[in-house]
């Protein structure tokens, strides 16, 4: 899990865009050239795609990218217990990239396998367009997508995940690749080693992290050149900054944020009465629990008023916060809505002055965040040391 997506709960907060009150009553016709209703109107919008658009370009490394990438981890809708059609998440990657959005992220567990394959259909034609991330680690079987349970990071069967990749994603080469998290049973040097040999070979371009060890990351580098770390990070889940954001910059290593919208918390449409669907994540995420949540939504109003003096929407102050950090951050929201996506890309077109930065961060810590990013199982597997490399 990294890129959760920041979708709102049980369908609550749809009505705050109109364009989605209009795919809802209408979402299941189509024109002619069979395009559902809903791409069309994005497509056909002006407006829209002017608002919608991603200019901005950073760099991860060396590895030039949009500013805002598209966290596709729910297009197969079991992390949120939604029921994305697959017609529709192709339209939605094209989409995005048709309004500027390079980066695509995913990864063999998501699906799993499926997110892979979708997102091969769907950028097949454009693929020297587009920045192809993915993510190896688990211990899944590469042909079936069966769990055989825990993580395996072992060289072989990196190798194996890496050329399921190719095969799903239709393509020579994975622009960048992570290890999704990091086996205590596998030393560091070991995967670091073999992704350098995939280098080599022009099976991979770079080669990233998802939530290391600080040691482990620096470890990883040693061996070959770290371009990403990937990590949660948003205004409500600020542990990053405390170690591992030091280590990229002082290293030159870009860092992408995986559920930069706190799983929705920070898109303003969850409150006290929000229900989650069965199946759905959040419900175990301890910032949603009752306890938790009326303190949280504190911090969800500075968010809003800053919207307001932005002229903005919440999601777009929220990316932009985390863009105005550093040159070389950026955020993957994740989304399986046309419109969620538009609002997204727009936060490229948000920005603060140095006072303004200072001022909104303030209030941040007048505000504190109530309850853990993660449950405890989960979060357990985030911050871990890789063994040593035995002599």
């Amino acid at each position: 899990m990294d890129d959760v997506k920041d979708e709102p709960a049980g369908g609550r907060g749809l009505s705050r865009r109109s364009f989605v009150r209009m795919s809802s009553a209408i979402g299941t016709m189509t024109f002619a050239n069979g395009l559902p209703f809903l791409a069309a109107i994005a497509q056909k919008s002006g407006g829209s795609r002017s608002k919608g658009q991603v200019s901005g370009r950073r760099k991860l490394g060396t590895l030039e990218v949009s500013s805002v990438g598209l966290g596709c981890q729910d297009f197969t809708g079991t992390f949120y217990a939604t029921a994305p059609n697959r017609a529709d998440m192709i339209i939605l990657a094209r989409t995005a990239h048709d309004n500027g959005v390079m980066l695509f992220d995913a990864a063999e567990a998501y699906g799993p396998l499926e997110v892979e394959r979708i997102l091969g259909e769907a950028l097949a034609p454009i693929r020297n367009q587009v920045v192809l991330s993915s993510k190896f680690g688990w211990n899944i079987d590469p042909d079936t997508g069966k769990s055989l349970g825990g993580l395996n990071s072992r060289p072989d069967h990196i190798r194996l995940s890496v050329e399921g990749m190719l095969k799903r994603y239709r393509t020579d080469r994975i622009d960048l690749v992570y290890q999704h998290r990091v086996d205590p049973q596998v030393p560091i040097e070991d995967v670091a080693g073999t992704v350098k040999d995939l280098i080599a070979e022009g099976k991979v371009l770079h080669f990233g992290l998802s939530e290391p060890g600080p040691q482990t990351l620096r470890r990883a580098h040693a061996v070959q050149p770290l371009t990403a770390v990937q990590n949660e990070y948003s205004i409500m889940a600020r542990d990053p900054e405390v170690q591992i954001l030091p280590i990229c910059r002082e290293l030159g290593i870009g860092f992408v944020c995986w559920s930069p919208l706190a799983m929705a918390f920070l898109t303003g449409t969850i409150d006290k009465e929000t229900q989650f669907q069965r199946g759905d994540f959040r419900a175990m995420v301890p910032w949603f629990a009752p306890d938790n949540r009326s303190g949280n939504l504190a911090i969800v109003a500075v968010v809003k008023e800053w919207a307001r003096r932005k002229n903005a929407v919440p999601v777009q102050v929220s990316l932009a916060w985390l863009m105005a950090q550093d040159p070389w951050i950026v955020p993957i929201p994740g989304t399986t809505k046309m419109a969620h996506m538009l609002d997204n890309n727009g936060a490229d077109a948000v920005s603060f002055t140095m006072a303004e930065l200072q001022e909104f961060n303030a209030a941040l810590v007048r505000t504190p965040v109530h309850g853990a990013r993660l449950p405890a199982m989960v979060l357990s597997l985030s911050g871990v040391e890789a063994p040593a490399k035995q002599s």
